[in-house]
């Protein structure tokens, strides 16, 4: 492989902004939508494809299928950053991106890749040019980069997309509220005159932000954690539903202070595990169905996963983006107790759910995307 723009490389990142930024501030901006995936850079040199993730490790062997369609659909020689994702189609609703279908696809045995390939097979969208041929874009400005990535992936209707972009704050704002329910995360807005930055975070990012009360379940030790200084890794949290605790995620962003202050307030709560609701899971050692607290994964595989029952008396009030499923995609933040609420009242209910979007008629936009 010989190209301008050579392995590894670090994708350009974003900051947060809390709000769609004013273009007129930044010089002007680009608009696209925020997609829920693997950050993927695909290299290209006729018939030899590399994947890489955001930490340049090789993704090549999980996506067969995306190689495949690489060498018959993306230019002869290119190098191009974009989102690697998994769209299905439930029963009774339109296509949204899967993360948890997507997770699977990291997979030591071939055999099951092959078979997942098959399965769920991925895509790529393109929202960034690095090279093209001989030349490389990395120090031209994005309103250049992009002006050659759309001629270069003209007439693309999958797997290989090309992201629809908008410079009009207002239609930014229309994205952010309906792309949400396709499964999207949010708007990204990238500097129309800003160069290609590996692992700056030179683009900002707008994520939907929300909240909800929890039930205080169990926790984990941080990892820096001894007999001497005991400090809180995370906090366990659960949602109920038809009368179960379902376990919904973690918080875990704490100062060490906080994290020894945890630890101690929460020890009159330890309970033994078979009289937590989550001790009937005892039985799964190795195998994790239902991302069951305290079980490994292909993820997870060598981590101290143990965690400590508490009984579910204590209610928190935590900061989230979107669910994933009946999880939170994400790790939640913690905001406050909440001594008013009572635990079995916490329920999925109080979840704002989006209205559902059609993801292809996001895909099927046509270069430039102004709609």
């Amino acid at each position: 492989m010989d190209l301008p723009v050579m392995p590894p490389v670090r994708p350009m990142l974003a900051k947060p902004v809390k709000t769609i930024p004013d273009p007129a501030k930044h010089g002007g901006l680009s608009f696209e939508p925020k997609w829920d995936g693997f950050r993927c850079i695909v290299f290209k040199d006729g018939d030899e494809v590399e994947l890489a993730s955001r930490n340049t490790k090789p993704l090549t062997r999980y996506f067969p299928e995306v190689v495949a369609a690489a060498r018959e659909q993306l230019p002869e020689r290119c190098v191009l950053d974009g989102e690697l994702f998994v769209a299905l189609t439930r029963p009774g609703s339109d296509p949204r991106l899967e993360f948890e279908v997507l997770q699977e696809r990291i997979h030591p045995a071939a055999s099951r890749i092959e078979m997942l390939a098959e399965k769920t097979p991925a895509s790529f969208v393109a929202f960034d040019l690095l090279a093209l041929g001989d030349t490389s874009y990395v120090d031209r400005p994005f309103a250049e980069r992009r002006a050659a990535l759309e001629q270069a992936l003209a007439g693309l209707d999958g797997p290989c997309h090309l992201t629809r972009t908008t410079t009009d704050p207002v239609e930014a704002e229309r994205w952010f509220e309906q792309f949400e329910g396709a499964g999207l995360d949010g708007v990204i807005a990238k500097p129309l005159e800003a160069t290609y930055q590996p692992n700056a975070r030179t683009m900002m990012k707008i994520k939907h932000s929300r909240t909800a009360d929890v039930v205080l379940a169990g926790y984990r030790e941080h990892k820096t954690s001894t007999p001497e200084n005991p400090l809180l890794g995370s906090l366990l949290l659960g949602l109920y539903a038809d009368g179960e605790l379902q376990h919904v995620g973690v918080s875990a962003s704490f100062t060490a202070v906080r994290r020894a202050e945890l630890m101690a307030e929460l020890q009159p709560l330890v309970c033994d595990i078979a009289e937590h609701p989550w001790g009937r899971w005892n039985e799964f050692l190795t195998a994790n169905p239902d991302r069951i607290p305290g079980t490994q994964s292909r993820w997870s595989a060598g981590k101290d996963l143990s965690f400590t029952p508490l009984r579910p008396e204590r209610v928190l009030e935590v900061g989230y983006d979107h669910m994933e499923g009946r999880r939170f995609r994400h790790t939640a933040q913690f905001k406050r107790w909440r001594p008013d609420r009572e635990p079995t009242s916490c329920g999925y209910d109080q979840l704002e759910e989006p209205v559902g979007y059609d993801l292809s008629r996001i895909l099927s936009t046509t270069p430039g995307g102004e709609s």
